[in-house]
């Protein structure tokens, strides 16, 4: 069914994953102490019960899905076991293309020339058994970091039922979806921030991929010189369960934190940060430096030179994506907020495209031999903490705010890097706070065990309560 919105009373099951997450659920059904379609039948009934009020899916099919579930427990019992992730229901977002779903691109504006079918990261998550549950909300076309889409709607963030607070962007559905219990994992892209804010502010584990490790085809080319794919997991444990098994490698193993040197940037990342993510950031890089860490005061090369030279590049590539005649046609179709950043693709003289795409190549290798000695840099993923949705509807907000959140997850991007988010509102924080690491290119394994280190250290992140959204 297509966007559920009858609201019920009803109290839905616990989340299957909530005790022993993905591996203990793997261990589970092959002790025959759980099934896939019992698994997933409790997903459903969690997504029926609370979607209507989060609006983290734009697609469900529960019939399809169950049957799909029902198949992989007879496969499973006929001896054909498909690894780690089989019978692991999985929700995507809805710009990556799932054979016999919609895609909408959280648009009104039928992209499906660009499309193209289903890809091959989506065909390796149902070649590992993955049972899709459907296609969570987006920011129109990815471009956008608070989550906010006046065209499909705005996901709410599952940490609060009282006031509508931005879910981040902008895979926002994947983040609301997974922070409420809706799905075992979710599926973002990410090109200036969009696995690793949404994380952040639904107080949840994100992986931003480097650009080129898994396959982009049957995604949305937002900007094919940036986009990534990227898990978005409750746990850094549940993060490396997913990758492994991804890769077919052995899952990484927490960081011992003697010998692990971080550079933390003292220039504008830390600037406009507020009390309690700063707070928060503070205390975990202090625990850090306690546990033998070595924390290495420095500053990002060339880094105020991003949002001169990422804006351009972005909003090119995505005003060639929908075509100049078709954007200009289509102001009054999409949402204004997401038409007026990608305006600037229709502004750039190619001069200046040139330019950001050649100092993309430039910086990348430049911040390569910056983390040469380094593990990592660690700042705060996002400056703010999740804002209600009103103050980014007056023009002061979006003009102030919205440049604000991807303040620190550009530079991955741009430098060509990985990253991840960290949880750390249990550091002192009533609503999510999260720490991003970046590291050198396809080291996705190294960051993900420092990401086990931390979560070693400061435990695993609270669940939101939803009851208020029933």
């Amino acid at each position: 069914m297509d966007e559920p919105g009858q609201t019920t009373t009803a109290v839905p099951p616990p989340d299957p994953m909530d005790e022993r997450g993905l591996a203990g659920f793997a261990d589970d059904l092959r002790a025959n102490r759980t099934s896939i379609a019992a698994t997933t039948e409790a997903y459903l009934a969690r997504i029926e019960a609370l979607n209507p009020r989060l609006g983290a899916y734009q697609h469900i099919d529960g019939d399809r899905t169950l049957a799909q579930a029902r198949a992989l427990d007879a496969l499973l019992a006929a001896g054909t076991d498909l690894g780690p992730l089989m019978g692991v229901p999985v929700a995507i977002k809805d710009i990556v293309v799932v054979d016999g779903m919609p895609t909408t691109n959280g648009s009104n504006l039928d992209m499906s020339d660009v499309m193209g079918p289903e890809g091959t990261f989506v065909r390796a998550l149902k070649h590992a058994g993955c049972v899709i549950l459907g296609k969570t909300k987006t920011v129109e076309f990815a471009m956008g970091s608070t989550g906010i889409n006046h065209v499909r709607g705005t996901p709410w963030n599952p940490w609060d039922a009282s006031i509508h607070r931005i879910p981040g962007g902008s895979s926002s559905g994947s983040a609301s979806a997974l922070g409420a219990g809706l799905c075992a994992f979710a599926i973002g892209t990410d090109t200036g921030g969009s696995v690793r804010m949404p994380a952040a502010v639904c107080g949840l584990f994100g992986l931003k991929t480097t650009k080129g490790l898994w396959p982009t085809d049957g995604v949305y080319p937002l900007c094919p010189t940036l986009d990534s794919i990227g898990p978005l997991t409750r746990t850094a444990a549940d993060a490396a369960f997913v990758f492994a098994a991804l890769q077919d490698c052995p899952a990484p193993q927490p960081a011992p934190p003697r010998g692990i040197r971080l550079g933390r940037p003292q220039d504008h990342f830390l600037s406009g940060v507020d009390a309690d993510v700063e707070r928060c950031a503070s205390q975990a890089v202090d625990a850090l430096a306690n546990a033998g860490v070595e924390i290495v005061d420095m500053e990002i090369p060339h880094s105020q030179e991003l949002r001169e030279l990422m804006l351009p590049l972005i909003a090119s590539e995505a005003v060639a994506v929908i075509s100049r005649e078709r954007f200009v046609r289509a102001e009054n179709i999409m949402d204004p907020s997401g038409w007026g950043r990608m305006k600037k693709g229709l502004e750039t003289r190619a001069d200046e495209y040139l330019r950001a795409a050649g100092q993309h190549e430039k910086l990348a290798r430049i911040a390569d031999a910056a983390l040469a000695d380094l593990d990592g840099w660690v700042t705060p993923t996002v400056p703010l903490s999740p804002l209600a949705v009103d103050q980014f509807e007056t023009r002061d907000g979006i003009e102030r705010l919205d440049p604000m959140m991807p303040m620190s997850t550009r530079i991955a991007s741009y430098f060509r890097l990985c990253a991840i988010n960290s949880p750390i509102q249990m550091l002192g924080a009533p609503l999510p706070a999260g720490l991003q690491i970046i590291s050198r290119a396809f080291s996705e394994a190294h960051a993900l065990s420092i990401g086990l280190m931390l979560e070693e250290m400061n435990g695993p992140p609270p669940r939101a309560d939803v009851g208020g959204f029933l």
